[in-house]
C-alpha cells in the first residue's frame, strides 16, 4: 500500500507539473466555445493531444525494461534542468494566452448542430485544440521520459491515471473561469512559482528511485 501512495504523490506531482499551463488556453478555448464550437470539441481535443504525449513517450517505459535503471535514473537530470531554466527565465503566461487567442479558428455562428461522439472526434476544430495541448506540452515529453523508463507497470497505470484526472480538473476548472476571468491571473501567478519547484522534486525522485548516485565512483573514475 505505501508503494501506491508514493506514487499517487508522484503522479499529483507530475501532472501539476505538466499540465497546469493547460488552464490557460482551456480558459481561452472555453470563451470562443459558440453554436458550432461546443465543450465538447475542447475536452475530447484536450484528452486526444494528452493521450499523443502519453504515446509518444512509452518507449521510453519499454527501453527501460532492458537498459539498467541505474543508467536510466540519469534522465531525471532533464526535469531538474527545465526546473532550473524556468526559475532562471520564465514566460509571460498573458502571451501564451495571446497567442493561442490569436490562433483560434474564425468560428460561424449558424445554427447549432448536435454531434455524435465519432463525429466531434473527427471535426477539424477538436484538432486545433489536440494541436495547441501537443505545442504547448513539448517539454512534457522530457519530464514523461525519465519518469516512465523508471517506472514498473503498476506504477505507470497509477501515473497516467492520476494524469488523466487532472485533464479533466482543468477541464473543468477552465469552464468555470470563462464565468469569472478575473481568477486566471492569480491562479497563474501562483502556480507558476510552484511549478519549477515540482519540476525540480520529480527530477531528485526518479534519481534517488532509480538508485543513480551507485554510478557516482564509475563516473568519477570515468573523468580521471
Amino acid at each position: 500500500m505505501s508503494w501506491l501512495i508514493s506514487t499517487v504523490i508522484i503522479g499529483v506531482s507530475v501532472a501539476f507539473a505538466t499540465t497546469f499551463d493547460d488552464n490557460l488556453y482551456l480558459t481561452v478555448f472555453f470563451g470562443k466555445v459558440n453554436r458550432t464550437f461546443r465543450p465538447k470539441h475542447v475536452i475530447i481535443g484536450e484528452f486526444l493531444g494528452f493521450t499523443t504525449l502519453v504515446f509518444a513517450s512509452l518507449p521510453a517505459f519499454f527501453g527501460g525494461l532492458v537498459i539498467p535503471s541505474t543508467w536510466i535514473g540519469l534522465l531525471g537530470i532533464l526535469p531538474i534542468a527545465i526546473g532550473i531554466s524556468n526559475l532562471i527565465g520564465r514566460e509571460d503566461s498573458g502571451e501564451i494566452v495571446q497567442d493561442v487567442s490569436i490562433n483560434l479558428p474564425s468560428l460561424s455562428k449558424s445554427g447549432r448542430q448536435k454531434k455524435s461522439l465519432l463525429a466531434i472526434i473527427r471535426d477539424p476544430q477538436t484538432y486545433r485544440v489536440s494541436a495547441v495541448t501537443i505545442a504547448n506540452g513539448g517539454n512534457n515529453i522530457g519530464i514523461y521520459v525519465p519518469l516512465f523508463a523508471t517506472s514498473n507497470l503498476p506504477s505507470l497505470s497509477v501515473i497516467v491515471c492520476v494524469c488523466y484526472l487532472a485533464i479533466g480538473a482543468w477541464c473543468l476548472l477552465s469552464y468555470s473561469l470563462t464565468r469569472n476571468p478575473l481568477m486566471t491571473p492569480v491562479l497563474t501567478r501562483y502556480g507558476r512559482k510552484v511549478f519549477p519547484f515540482i519540476l525540480i522534486y520529480l527530477g531528485l525522485s526518479i534519481l534517488i528511485k532509480s538508485e543513480t548516485y551507485r554510478l557516482l565512483p564509475s563516473l568519477a573514475m570515468l573523468s580521471h
